[in-house]
């Protein structure tokens, strides 16, 4: 296997489409036709986890957190980042990361931590805008059927929890093609009539490429008639943050105490505990200050995530627990999440956790 066929398995778990506009996410260095010897799961890229994964002979690193994240005008070794990357080049070891793609996922980093929890009745707490889109097409009558299974083959037509779905009108198309034309149905130079059904279907927009080969590949025309727009719906499946339930609820105390344990956290820093007790919980992996008042407007007891600052703590304002249980601690599960998910799809060689901690935050 090569390290794009490991890319298409990520991909599969957690397309890059999704990840956030901010965000640098995928192949960052090497070659992507490289034949790959053995991968090195990783929370961060640093110096330690490539000395790793040269003494463990893995030519590709999987990274959560991508090592650059900014533009790099130098590569002299003067920052760690420099470094980093210098080090790889010159031991031919690729470096893929997936970052806010796999945050975004259904089965991804905040569904790693309501797992940890227990907790059930999961939902996405952010839901992306912008990822469904519509095709509408005109296609002769008796090849519709055709058509609309083509592109269901392809992914067109899921919604939530149903597949197929599509609307189909049928009408009169009409159409003259010029000397240079090869018409499928008629004859050049006549005025032609058809009847024909306009089949609209939507698709989740990472499969594009996928459903516009489908429409040509099967469609009859020469010339193909289609639209492709992108719908303001929520996808209710792709989005940050999670939100759900503790089967049995618990005071604010003991909750904390629960997710400390629970989340190997060596402490947590929290708003003032409330007299209600918690059941609805949202978590958002990583910097989550951006969705204290997501977490607030759905209902949530206790809101898990990182890196807030003094002032995000007087925005609970007695309705909920904040609770800061640090960047590295929230997302620290996810590398074995990847192992466990990349073993069982790839057998040809070994997905390797590293053992090199990453954490840069250190507690007395």
């Amino acid at each position: 296997m090569i390290v794009q066929d490991v890319i298409n398995c990520l991909h599969d778990l957690a397309p890059l489409h999704y990840a956030e506009d901010f965000d640098n996410v995928g192949l960052l260095v090497g070659d992507k036709s490289m034949k790959v010897t053995n991968v090195l799961v990783t929370l961060d890229t640093l110096e330690a986890v490539v000395d790793e994964a040269i003494e463990k002979d893995c030519n590709l690193i999987v990274s959560f957190h991508p090592i650059i994240f900014k533009g790099l005008k130098k590569l002299t070794g003067k920052t760690y980042v420099e470094r980093v990357v210098i080090k790889a080049i010159k031991h031919n070891i690729a470096i893929f990361s997936i970052h806010t793609a796999l945050d975004n996922a259904l089965q991804g980093v905040n569904d790693i931590i309501c797992n940890r929890l227990g907790l059930v009745n999961k939902q996405i707490l952010i839901p992306q805008t912008g990822t469904i889109k519509k095709l509408t097409t005109y296609v002769p009558k008796a090849n519709a059927q055709e058509l609309r299974a083509a592109l269901f083959n392809n992914g067109a037509g899921h919604i939530g929890n149903y597949d197929s779905c599509s609307f189909n009108t049928e009408g009169m198309g009409t159409y003259r093609g010029n000397e240079e034309s090869n018409p499928a149905i008629g004859e050049k130079g006549v005025l032609h009539e058809e009847e024909e059904t306009l089949v609209s279907v939507t698709f989740l927009k990472h499969l594009e490429s996928k459903v516009v080969s489908a429409l040509f590949k099967t469609h009859p025309y020469e010339e193909v008639a289609y639209e492709i727009t992108t719908l303001d719906n929520t996808n209710q499946m792709i989005g940050m943050g999670m939100i759900g339930e503790l089967e049995n609820p618990m005071p604010a105390n003991d909750a904390l105490s629960f997710v400390k344990t629970q989340m190997n956290a060596s402490s947590i820093r929290h708003s003032e505990l409330t007299d209600k007790p918690v059941k609805k919980i949202a978590v958002l992996g990583g910097s989550g200050a951006f969705a204290i008042g997501a977490a607030k407007g759905a209902g949530a007891d206790l809101f898990i995530t990182a890196d807030l600052k003094y002032h995000d703590f007087f925005t609970a304002e007695n309705q909920i627990v904040l609770a800061d249980i640090g960047h590295y601690e929230s997302e620290q599960f996810t590398k074995s999440f990847l192992v466990d998910y990349l073993s069982k799809k790839i057998t040809n060689f070994a997905i390797i956790l590293s053992v090199t901690n990453t954490n840069p935050v250190k507690y007395l």
